[in-house]
C-alpha cells in the first residue's frame, strides 16, 4: 500500500476545505420539515398530483409573454417544439421523448445548495424543460488535458448545478416528482484519479486522467482493453434544504443532492421531498457512464443536456429520495457473466476497499491492465454490492465486473 505523499496530502486538504465552506449544517442529512400526513405511502402519487401526468403544454406566446407552462425570471431559451435529439434517438433517450417548454444554458448555474438562490426559471406543475450542464470539473477540463490539469483545479467550482428552478405552488411537505425524459451527451467525457479522494486513495496517489470518445453511438472504448456501454444519467439532483445556506454540493442529502445512482437513467421518475416553497429544483454532475460505488470518485464525466418533466404530489414528501425505473439496469451487459471478487470482515468500507483491491489484481492479471487503469475502469463499470449483512462479525462486499465489456 502506498503512504500518503505530501502532494496527495494537499489535495485532500483543498477537497475537503471546499466541502466544509459551508454552514455547519451542510452536512445534514436529517428530515427538515415536519413529515406530512400520509407520506412514505409509496409508490406514488398517494394523493393529488398537481400538474397532468403528461407535460402541460407548451407556451405559444412570445419571448415576453407570461404563461401557466413556464415564467422566466431569468433569460431562459423557449424550445417548445424544439426535439430534444435532432437525428433520432440516443443512448439517453426514452422511447416517446417529450419536448421541452424551456431551456437553461450551463452558464444558468450554482455551486452549493442555498434556499435563497433566486430562481432563474418559473414553472407550472407538469411543465417539461431542458437544462444543459457543465462537467464535474464546472468546465476546467477539457479535451487534450493532461493529468497535470488536475492539479490545478479550484474545487470551489466542482459539481455545479444548473437551476434553480421554482415550481408554482409547491410548498414543504409536498413531493416534487421527477420524471427523465431524456439525456445528451456532448460527445467528450474525463475518468479521473484525484488525489486524496475516491475509495482507494491511499493506494493512488498520482493524478490520472482519461479522456473518452461518446461520439461512436452506445459505448466507448477504454484504449484496446475495454468498450463501456453508455447510460447517461445525472450524478446530482435535488431541491433546497430548509436550513439556511449556503450548503455544499458534495454529499448527498434527504433533499438529494449528489446521490452518484445509475439507475437515474431516462424513463426514471424521482420523487424529493419538498423542504421551501417553490421546491428550487437544481441538477448537474451528469455522467454517461458510472458502476455503483464510483469507486475511484469520478464516473464518465460529461457535459449533457438533460430533459425532465416536474410535477408536485399534494402532502406525500418522502423521507429521502425515491425513485421508480422503467428498464433493466445493466440492459444485457452482464449477458456474459461478471467477474466477481469479495471483501469480508466486520467493516463494509473496508470490505468494500478489499474487494475493489481485488479485482484491480484480477484485471491485471489476467488481461494485463495497468493498476490505475484498471482503478478507472472499474468506477465506471463495475458494481460494489452489498452481498451479506446478517451474518455477524463479518459482512461480504463483491466488486462485479461485467466481462462482456472486456476486449
Amino acid at each position: 500500500m502506498y503512504q500518503r505523499s505530501n502532494g496527495c496530502q494537499r489535495f485532500a486538504t483543498l477537497f475537503q476545505r471546499a466541502r466544509n465552506a459551508v454552514s455547519p449544517a451542510a452536512n445534514h442529512i436529517g428530515p427538515r420539515v415536519p413529515p406530512a400526513v400520509g407520506a412514505g405511502t409509496l409508490p406514488w402519487p398517494a394523493h393529488d398530483t398537481v400538474g397532468a401526468s403528461r407535460p402541460a403544454a407548451a407556451p405559444t406566446g412570445g419571448p415576453g409573454d407570461e404563461h401557466a407552462a413556464g415564467r422566466r425570471t431569468r433569460p431562459a431559451t423557449n424550445t417548445a417544439g424544439r426535439r430534444t435529439r435532432p437525428g433520432g434517438k440516443g443512448p439517453g433517450d426514452e422511447e416517446g421523448t417529450v419536448r421541452p417548454a424551456h431551456t437553461l444554458h450551463a452558464a444558468q448555474s450554482h455551486a452549493g445548495w442555498d434556499r435563497d438562490l433566486a430562481p432563474e426559471l418559473e414553472v407550472a406543475p407538469g411543465t417539461t424543460i431542458a437544462l444543459e450542464t457543465h462537467d464535474a470539473s464546472g468546465g476546467q477540463l477539457a479535451p487534450g488535458n493532461d493529468a497535470e490539469a488536475l492539479t490545478t483545479l479550484d474545487f470551489g467550482r466542482v459539481n455545479p448545478t444548473t437551476g434553480p428552478v421554482r415550481i408554482d405552488g409547491a410548498q414543504p411537505g409536498d413531493a416534487l416528482a421527477v420524471r427523465i425524459e431524456a439525456l445528451e451527451p456532448t460527445g467528450w467525457g474525463w475518468t479521473a484519479n484525484i488525489p486524496g479522494f475516491g475509495l482507494l486513495a491511499d493506494d493512488f496517489p498520482e493524478p490520472a486522467l482519461r479522456h473518452w470518445d461518446l461520439t461512436g453511438g452506445s459505448s466507448a472504448a477504454f484504449g484496446d482493453a475495454a468498450r463501456v456501454p453508455l447510460r447517461p444519467f445525472p450524478g446530482t439532483l435535488g431541491v433546497a434544504p430548509a436550513e439556511p445556506g449556503p450548503h455544499s454540493v458534495i454529499p448527498p442529502r434527504r433533499v438529494g443532492g449528489n446521490m452518484d445512482t445509475r439507475d437515474l437513467v431516462a424513463g426514471t421518475t424521482v420523487w424529493l421531498p419538498v423542504e421551501v416553497e417553490g421546491a428550487l429544483f437544481s441538477l448537474g454532475d451528469t455522467h454517461a457512464a458510472q458502476g455503483d460505488g464510483e469507486v475511484c470518485g469520478t464516473a464518465i464525466e460529461s457535459p449533457m443536456t438533460v430533459t425532465v418533466t416536474l410535477d408536485v404530489v399534494r402532502g406525500d414528501a418522502p423521507h429521502a429520495p425515491v425513485f421508480e425505473t422503467t428498464r433493466s439496469q445493466r440492459d444485457g451487459e452482464d449477458r456474459d457473466g461478471v467477474l466477481a471478487t469479495t471483501g469480508v470482515g466486520p467493516d463494509l468500507f473496508e470490505g468494500a476497499k478489499e474487494a475493489v483491491r481485488a479485482m484491480i489484481e484480477l484485471l491485471g492479471r489476467r488481461h494485463g491492465l495497468e493498476p490505475v487503469d484498471a482503478y478507472l475502469l472499474c468506477s465506471v463499470v463495475a458494481d460494489l454490492r452489498i452481498s451479506e449483512i446478517v451474518d455477524q462479525p463479518n459482512y461480504v462486499v463483491t466488486c462485479a465486473f461485467p466481462r462482456a465489456v472486456l476486449t
